[in-house]
């Protein structure tokens, strides 16, 4: 399984907004593009989306459907990619001191993509997960001012 955790500094309603913004959807889910609102309000409960994966020449049709919504908490999906299968993205944001520690487990449910489930493909998944939260902690931190410098700074002693 696919399970990779990343500190976003930002504060869980910040990374919540990101999250339920359909529109970005494609902007920090790996290999996708075309996100678009399918059905009911996005992230409720049964709520989907409709996307493209583009792999090399061939072009998937999927669809992402909301299976639980816990605004502030957790958000797990179900990635329906069709022949290959369907997978569970369970993502759980909790506070951090200001921050967010978002904890990301992926993994297949049903058809190809559990049959075929190897450690190479692990490993494939393990660098997936790694730049989604990248791309999710880019898009939630962008407009946040830099922290401010608390290192310790030594004044240079007097003669």
């Amino acid at each position: 399984m696919a399970v990779r955790h990343r500190l976003i500094r930002r504060a869980p309603q910040r990374v919540w907004e990101v999250l339920s913004d359909p529109e970005q959807y494609a902007d920090w889910v790996v290999g996708t593009s075309d996100a678009r609102p399918d059905e009911g309000s996005w992230p409720q409960l049964g709520a989907s989306l409709r996307y493209e994966i583009k792999i090399g020449p061939l072009t998937l049709h999927n669809r992402t459907i909301v299976r639980r919504s816990e605004p502030l908490t957790v958000l797990e999906l179900e990635a329906d990619s069709g022949a290959l299968g369907t997978a569970r993205i369970a993502m759980e944001l909790r506070p951090w001191g200001e921050d967010t520690l978002i904890i990301l487990d992926e993994h297949p449910l049903r058809g190809a993509g559990g049959f075929l489930h190897n450690a190479v493909v692990e490993t494939l998944q393990q660098a997936r997960s790694r730049a989604m939260l990248s791309r999710l902690a880019r898009l939630c931190e962008d407009d946040k001012p830099p922290a401010p410098d608390l290192s310790i700074r030594q004044e240079p002693l007097e003669a």
